[in-house]
């Protein structure tokens, strides 16, 4: 699949830094892109298909082999992800890059909307926020809500109006819609969750949207939002969302799980250190953070809407996303779950620069396919 052009000016600053061996790469090399699918039948499904045009070092002489070059990880993936390392651990804004400061402080001039899209503000009350969509061939009976990521902690940021610009153009046309709900400390548990139910209520009672033509798309915090909803949902009897995106998924704020001490060390952005959002958070205020509604891998996920869960092998919060998989599929949930080889959290913030992110975007792409354009969704689950 190829993109449209309007993406590649946000891939820039990805494409200003070589990979270490770049320089001496053959111009005409292809390489499979490396996933560890769960559930997936390669002779069905043409993402497995994809190969990424990607630079393979021919230097003369022997080299040591990284474990990520020998699990098949892209170079730019490789020096993307060690770039990470060194501005979290190593730089004067790391610390406040991993507790969140940075985020919370951080001011952004206004999006500069791309000339495919219109981009359109509306004020709930408590939040705000906007609605992308189609200027040419809008799908007008489906939407995407998505939920930012941040650790709830972080307001939304102009990244994610290029990621419901992905959305839109994967999707076919589908308007995107993006609130900025509240974050703590200044609004803790329930603020964001109250956002999210309001602004579903306000997609099916003002702007007219079958429940089962919502997708819920969020990341990190974000994606155990959009888990969370569902649940919240579900135990008042209200009507479900067609479908979850959930890219590198926040779901478990205990970090109790196996991958916050097996991946400590190999976190490029959490790992190596306990002072990071993911253990000193004030989103759950007072209350349990076992409770479903903070951290949905507690939670049961019956009667759930399909779900596409991707996360990289390296993250800390890996197990977050592994505890959702096992409990959905114990419990029916058609779920496709992909753990992308030596990536790091919200490794798809990359865009379609490196391949690994360029996969799982279009990964997306085939989730919205199946749900709304196929008859026959047994490829994708």
């Amino acid at each position: 699949m190829a993109f449209k052009g309007w993406i590649k000016k946000y891939e820039h600053q990805y494409h200003e830094v070589p990979a270490s061996d770049e320089l001496n790469a053959p111009e005409d090399v292809t390489e499979n892109v490396p996933a560890n699918t769960v559930g997936i039948d390669p002779t069905k499904d043409s993402v497995n298909a994809v190969e990424e045009n990607d630079d393979v070092s021919s230097a003369g002489g022997e080299r040591e082999i990284s474990d990520d070059e020998a699990a098949g990880v892209s170079s730019r993936g490789r020096v993307l992800s060690r770039m990470i390392s060194y501005i979290s651990n190593e730089s004067l804004i790391g610390k406040s890059l991993k507790t969140g400061e940075l985020r919370k402080k951080m001011t952004e001039p206004e999006w500069n909307v791309p000339e495919p899209f219109n981009l359109t503000s509306f004020d709930l009350g408590n939040f705000t926020m906007k609605m992308l969509s189609s200027k040419e061939n809008p799908d007008l009976e489906h939407v995407v809500l998505q939920l930012h990521g941040g650790g709830y902690m972080g307001a939304i940021r102009n990244a994610y109006y290029v990621f419901a610009g992905l959305y839109n153009e994967l999707s076919h046309g589908m308007n995107v819609c993006c609130p900025d709900y509240r974050v703590a400390p200044e609004n803790p548990y329930p603020a964001a969750l109250e956002d999210a139910y309001a602004t579903y209520e306000w997609l099916m009672t003002k702007a007219g949207y079958k429940p089962e033509n919502i997708i819920l798309a969020g990341d990190s915090a974000g994606g155990g939002l959009c888990m969370a909803l569902t649940m919240y949902l579900r135990d008042r009897g209200e009507p479900l969302p067609g479908g979850i995106i959930a890219m590198s998924p926040w779901t478990d704020l205990t970090a109790s799980g196996e991958s916050y001490e097996t991946n400590y060390d190999k976190d490029p952005l959490y790992g190596g250190t306990k002072e990071s959002l993911i253990y000193i958070n004030s989103y759950p205020g007072d209350h349990d953070k076992k409770d479903p509604y903070i951290s949905p891998a507690f939670g049961s996920f019956k009667d759930f809407p399909p779900m596409l869960i991707q996360v990289g092998s390296n993250e800390m919060l890996l197990s977050d996303s592994e505890t959702v998989a096992a409990k959905a599929r114990e419990e029916g949930v058609k779920l496709r779950f992909t753990v992308y080889e030596g990536m790091f959290h919200v490794f798809q913030m990359a865009y379609t620069a490196i391949p690994e992110s360029k996969r799982a975007w279009m990964e997306a792409g085939r989730f919205f396919d199946v749900l709304y354009r196929e008859h026959d969704p047994e490829p994708l689950y």
